[in-house]
C-alpha cells in the first residue's frame, strides 16, 4: 500500500523560540501532525555532536523521520582547487546527519559549466565514489541523494541523477518534481502521463523496490525558458499536484514528501490532506 510521510525542508516557520533549533523543529513537526523533517543545513554544517544526539533521540521518541539538506555550495564538477571544500561539506553533512538520526543526505550536484553532460557525469561518479567509499569505511550508513535541479545549466536532470545512482551503492535521487517541471521551461512535465513516465524510468533504472523509498521535494514554482526562478505556495502556482499524486498511487510508491514552499507547513499539511483524500 502507498504510504508517505509528509514534512518540511528546514524548520517549520511556526517553530517556537524555546526550545527552538532543530530539537524544537522536530517537536513542532510532530505537533503539527507531520512525520518527516529535513534539517536545512544549507549554508554550512555548524552543529555539535551533543545537539545531534538530542535531535536523534527526540526524533526517535516522536517518530519523525530525519533527513539533511547539505550546503548549497557542493559541486561535483568543481575545479581541482574547489573540490576538496565541496567534498568536505558533503562529508560533514553525512557525518553529523548520521549522528542526528538522518537516513538521507540531499545535495545539489553542481553545474555543467558549459561542458557536455556525459563528460561531467563521469567526473561526478568518480568523485562521489570516493565519498561513498569513505562513508562505508567510517560506517556512516546514509543514502546520498543528488537532487533533480530546476535549471537546464545545472547537473541534475532526471537522467543525471539516475545514472549517478545506478553507478554507485547508497546513492539514489531526491526527486524534486517542481524542479523537473521548471527545468523543461515550457510548462510541460506537469501531467499524470509525464509523471508516470518519470516514475517508470526510475523503476527501470533502480528497481521496483526503489519506488518504496522515494525522497521527494515539492512546492509550487515560477519558471522561465531557462528554468526555475523561485518557489511559490502550491495553490499560487500551475503545479498539477493531484496528477502527480495519482501517478504515485498508481505505481504504489512510498517514502517521504518534503515541502519547500514559502508557506512550508501550511502546504505540507495541504499535501497530506490531498493525498489522504485520494
Amino acid at each position: 500500500m502507498s504510504q508517505f510521510r509528509f514534512g518540511t525542508v528546514g524548520s517549520p516557520i511556526s517553530t517556537p523560540k524555546k526550545p527552538g533549533g532543530s530539537v524544537g523543529a522536530v517537536q513542532q513537526t510532530r505537533l503539527l501532525g507531520l512525520s518527516a523533517l529535513e534539517l536545512g543545513w544549507v549554508q554550512s554544517v555548524r552543529v555539535s555532536e551533543e545537539t545531534c544526539r538530542q535531535i536523534q533521540s527526540t526524533a526517535a521518541q516522536l517518530d519523525v523521520a530525519i533527513s539533511v539538506h547539505a550546503p548549497y555550495f557542493i559541486n561535483l564538477n568543481a575545479d581541482e582547487d574547489e573540490w576538496p571544500k565541496s567534498r568536505q561539506r558533503l562529508m560533514d553533512a553525512a557525518y553529523y546527519g548520521f549522528l542526528a538520526g538522518a537516513t538521507d543526505i540531499v545535495f545539489h550536484p553542481g553545474s555543467y559549466f558549459n561542458q557536455p553532460p556525459h563528460q561531467v557525469r563521469e567526473k561526478a561518479i568518480q568523485r562521489l565514489a570516493g565519498c561513498v567509499e569513505e562513508l562505508k569505511v567510517k560506517q556512516i550508513h546514509v543514502t546520498l541523494r543528488p537532487e533533480t535541479m530546476g535549471k537546464s545549466a545545472m547537473l541534475g536532470s532526471l537522467e543525471d541523477t539516475l545514472i549517478l545512482s545506478q553507478s554507485l551503492d547508497n546513492v539514489e535521487p531526491c526527486l524534486d518534481f517542481a524542479h523537473l517541471h521548471a527545468r523543461a521551461g515550457n510548462g510541460s512535465m506537469n501531467t499524470k502521463g509525464e509523471w508516470l513516465q518519470v516514475l517508470k524510468d526510475y523503476q527501470n533504472a533502480l528497481g521496483t523496490q526503489a519506488l518504496q523509498r522515494l525522497h521527494i521535494h515539492l512546492s509550487g514554482i515560477e519558471y522561465s525558458l531557462k528554468g526555475e526562478k523561485n518557489h511559490l505556495p502550491l495553490r499560487e502556482s500551475d503545479f498539477a499536484l493531484s496528477d502527480l499524486f495519482i501517478a504515485l498511487k498508481e505505481l504504489n510508491c512510498s517514502g517521504r514528501i518534503l515541502c519547500e514552499s514559502p508557506i512550508m507547513e501550511e502546504d505540507a499539511l495541504y499535501m497530506k490532506e490531498v493525498w489522504e483524500e485520494l
